[in-house]
């Protein structure tokens, strides 16, 4: 009841409408993400859920974004439980906390992910400290959060963060990429 835990979020049909909008064959994003042709058709036809960083570059092929391509994934729901799950300690991971296709989207980070990866987005996010650290580049500067401090991100600034402790937990809450929040700015 409102805990939609047994229908798997599936991601497959909103990755073969974004590569069939831009006239891509399945060989043409295996090139660009370095996953395979078979992977990639196991994805779209929902026989294989991809990891949150095989999903970044399923998204980067597509020029998209993860945020955009799991909030097409799902009908939307009026309510909806993400309930937690069991992780080892040490094992980084990524939890998607809004399931659906939704104007937010928000994850929880857990341990430490990609830190040479870039961010841009274009619409606004923040960053949260649920527990440890983080250090964030922006705008040419470097940001230390730690427990219990935020980070609010303008759509457009491009972004990198590292955890800069053990068992650090990261929430980012995001404007979801398919909604225009705002119009884009000139740089």
């Amino acid at each position: 009841m409102g805990d939609h835990k047994d229908q798997p979020l599936r991601v497959g049909a909103a990755v073969r409408r974004r590569r069939r909008s831009l006239q891509l064959t399945l060989a043409v994003v295996a090139e660009r993400s370095g996953l395979s042709v078979p992977f990639l058709s196991q994805i779209e036809n929902d026989r294989a859920r991809p990891s949150q960083t095989s999903l970044e570059k399923v998204a980067d092929a597509l020029r998209t974004t993860a945020v955009e391509l799991l909030a097409a994934a799902d009908p939307a729901c009026s309510v909806d439980v993400v309930r937690a799950e069991a992780v080892e300690p040490a094992a980084p991971r990524v939890r998607s906390l809004v399931r659906g296709h939704h104007q937010m989207h928000a994850s929880e980070f857990t341990g430490d992910h990609d830190a040479g990866r870039e961010f841009q987005y274009r619409n606004d996010q923040l960053m949260y400290v649920a527990d440890g650290a983080v250090e964030v580049e922006a705008e040419g500067r470097a940001y230390r959060l730690g427990r219990g401090d935020t980070l609010y991100l303008t759509g457009g600034v491009r972004h990198r963060w590292r955890a800069t402790v053990s068992d650090t937990r990261v929430v980012v809450v995001a404007v979801s990429e398919h909604i225009e929040a705002v119009g884009d700015r000139k740089r």
